[in-house]
């Protein structure tokens, strides 16, 4: 059986090869690791169905991880509030080690079950939480002991791993196995494992966001514009919405304080802001439902 911690023949003399090979046997990695999140796609759509009735209840996501998996989960949770205004009280990384171990390596603390147990407690892990355990291997304790924990509290649980017939597929509601195989360099899940789970957190945070109505007609109208590029990205969105120019689309988003759905409603529906607001908030925050499609 061909796992990540496999050694295959074909690179016994990767060293010896020239850089423009090695970089062709690299990138035919990445590939194959997007194909392998493609054939996993069933579970990933059950995963952004099931999680996102659960957060739409008021849960939260919560990811455990260690090494490079945890390292892959910090990423998707932290770029979750700027892209869709999603609380980061709400979107929780935890990380074999602690957060230091996002930089530096926290050698053993993946073997370390009574951590991720511990840090669930600290948060009050409940059945409203999505709560997503990665590990390459499919045998990490820190993320199998945390994933068991978490569903014992009724949470909502998610495998993902890179190899069949890892434990963490056992002990969830929702496995999702991504067979990236053998890497270039033996063991180091840093390559097609860590592209296949970036890219399968990419479908299912992004995916669960569009179900609870944080995208409209494709845009991010959720978006914080915290700086002058975004700015100008969220004028433009709101010009595009509305068909207005983009000057009238830049004031108003400063009279809705940056609020890109704000000031679509205020816009499309000629109305002041105060009607604006009890428009969205009669839609839940929702805009599609407030301007209809």
């Amino acid at each position: 059986m061909s796992t990540t911690e496999s050694a295959s023949s074909r690179y016994a003399t990767l060293e010896d090869w020239s850089s423009t090979d090695l970089v062709a046997a690299i990138v035919e990695g990445q590939f194959a690791a997007i194909a392998a999140v493609q054939a996993a796609s069933a579970p990933i759509a059950t995963a952004i169905d099931q999680g996102s009735e659960r957060l739409a209840r008021g849960g939260r996501l919560i990811y455990l991880g260690a090494g490079t998996s945890g390292r892959i989960s910090g990423q998707d949770a932290a770029e979750l509030p700027p892209t869709f205004n999603w609380p980061y009280e709400r979107a929780i990384n935890l990380m074999a080690g602690g957060q230091g171990a996002i930089f530096r390596a926290v050698e053993g603390a993946e073997d370390r079950e009574e951590l991720a147990i511990a840090a669930l407690d600290e948060v009050d892990v409940g059945p409203d939480d999505v709560v997503i355990g990665l590990a390459a291997s499919g045998r990490t304790p820190y993320a199998i002991a945390g994933l068991i924990h978490a569903r014992s509290k009724g949470a909502l649980t998610i495998g993902i791993y890179n190899n069949r017939g890892g434990r963490i597929g056992e002990v969830c509601d929702i496995p999702i196995l991504i067979e990236t195989g053998i890497e270039v360099l033996s063991g180091s899940t840093r390559m097609k494992a860590g592209t296949a789970q970036k890219a399968a957190l990419n479908a299912i945070s992004t995916g669960v966001m569009i179900k609870l109505g944080f995208v409209y007609r494709g845009l991010m109208v959720e978006m914080r514009p915290t700086n002058v590029k975004l700015r100008d990205r969220a004028a433009k969105m709101i010009a595009t919405l509305t068909g207005t120019d983009y000057d009238t689309a830049l004031a108003t988003l400063d009279a809705a304080d940056g609020s890109i759905k704000l000031a679509t409603v205020m816009l499309s529906q000629s109305a002041d802001r105060r009607a604006a607001e009890q428009m969205l908030d009669a839609a839940s925050g929702n805009l599609r439902r407030a301007i209809g499609p």
